[in-house]
């Protein structure tokens, strides 16, 4: 009886299947994966590097501003300590009312600085994205791959678990975006 019923259900199955997992040895030569790591190609590519420092380099002149305003209200509030004693309750109410407002507006210039600078890293990524798909193309076109597949990298999701170094393009997808985008 298991063996009726096997033969009525999977064997239908696996004769419509066997097309797709054949390959005559010539098919399978053909054949050609490789994986990138696009990380990678950003952090030691030459445009990779400029883009990365111009972003760097924005980031710590706001984190300047934001350490001067940080200090000023320091000293505010270190100031405010040490006057409180000599004001009326009217006085320090204000004072700290004051106080409190500056807080929070530099509160709300360090959420605006954060936001922008997701935006400012979400467009690089982006735009630079499109850029090493372009320079990947090229490498496996002219290599005659067929699949490129992410890699990934410890800093962001670890798409493959294992290759061989042989099918590894980063380096040549490096050196394509470099000559593509000097």
């Amino acid at each position: 009886m298991f063996t009726s019923a096997f033969q009525r259900l999977f064997l239908p199955l696996l004769f419509a299947c066997t097309p797709l997992l054949s390959f005559t040895p010539g098919q399978a030569a053909e054949f050609k994966m490789g994986v990138v790591d696009p990380q990678s190609v950003l952090e030691k590519s030459k445009a990779g590097k400029r883009a990365l420092d111009g972003l760097k380099e924005y980031v710590s002149s706001r984190q300047k501003l934001l350490g001067k305003d940080e200090e000023e209200l320091r000293n505010t509030e270190k100031q405010l300590k040490e006057q409180a004693p000599k004001w009326t309750d009217t006085e320090k109410k204000e004072k700290e009312g004051q106080f409190r407002a500056k807080v929070q507006d530099f509160q709300k210039r360090a959420q605006e600085f954060n936001a922008e600078l997701q935006k400012k890293q979400k467009e690089l990524v982006d735009e630079y994205m499109k850029k090493i798909s372009a320079a990947t193309q090229t490498v496996a076109e002219k290599g005659g791959v067929a699949l490129v597949v992410d890699k990934g990298s410890e800093q962001t999701v670890k798409i493959v678990i294992y290759h061989k170094d042989a099918i590894d393009l980063t380096e040549q997808v490096i050196k394509e975006f470099d000559r593509a985008n000097k």
